[in-house]
């Protein structure tokens, strides 16, 4: 967690980040709970006076991932009303046995910069800041209540997902190297939170000149082994 205590930081200006994770099932996001309060929100920062906003961020998410050379898009900026909540921001230092009047700078208004990144669920290693009790993977359609905005920049973020996802997929390991249709037709599903006819996906995405076909998957059943697929890189 960055030194709240400094003033070091560019005023009124912070970041959220909407990370997304694919168990194999289900889609997760990371959410931290406030100290002593039950609270959860997204994991975010502020941007130091000589920092890059982009740095800033990266670095944010590398030290609540543990990850190098993460996927990362800015998607929007939220600066409603609704967000300024001094007294729940009191509450969250006096929690953590912080005196506000130390800090009154974070009792101020704050626009927020949205980001979200598509990582691979299983290399992460959740790290809370020094504000939480916990930082953990929630599915995306059981969210606990959360504060200020962050409903909506959840879904603002899954909406612009959803929008850009074929071209989002290509590029990002939420899957493995290689994987198979039905794998690829999972994670799609999960994103957009509806089935899909299983002939028409493939269809569509053999025809889309974005996969690269290998092997066949044997798996030692009696099924028919499936083929083996791969992102085209550019």
């Amino acid at each position: 967690m960055q030194d709240i205590q400094t003033t070091d930081f560019l005023p009124h200006l912070a970041f959220d980040i909407v990370i997304f994770g694919f168990s194999g099932e289900e889609l997760k996001i990371l959410l931290l709970e406030y100290h002593n309060t039950g609270w959860f929100a997204l994991p975010g920062g502020f941007v130091g006076k000589e920092e890059d906003l982009d740095l800033a961020v990266m670095k944010g998410l590398r030290e609540r991932t543990g990850l190098q050379d993460i996927h990362l898009e800015q998607f929007y900026t939220f600066g409603s009303m609704e967000r300024f909540r001094p007294d729940i921001m009191r509450s969250i230092l006096e929690a953590n046995g912080t005196n506000p009047e130390d800090v009154p700078w974070l009792l101020e208004r704050f626009v927020s910069v949205g980001y979200y990144s598509l990582i691979d669920y299983t290399e992460v290693q959740p790290t809370p800041d020094k504000l939480s009790d916990s930082l953990e993977w929630y599915t995306i359609t059981e969210l606990p209540e959360l504060l200020f905005d962050h409903e909506k920049i959840v879904q603002k973020a899954l909406s612009i997902l959803r929008t850009n996802l074929d071209s989002l997929l290509v590029g990002v390991n939420m899957l493995p190297v290689k994987f198979t249709i039905k794998e690829l037709q999972n994670i799609h599903e999960a994103i957009l939170g509806k089935p899909l006819n299983r002939s028409s996906f493939q269809r569509r995405m053999l025809a889309s000149g974005k996969l690269v076909r290998h092997e066949k998957h044997y798996t030692g059943g009696s099924h028919k082994a499936p083929y083996l697929y791969s992102f085209v890189r550019k």
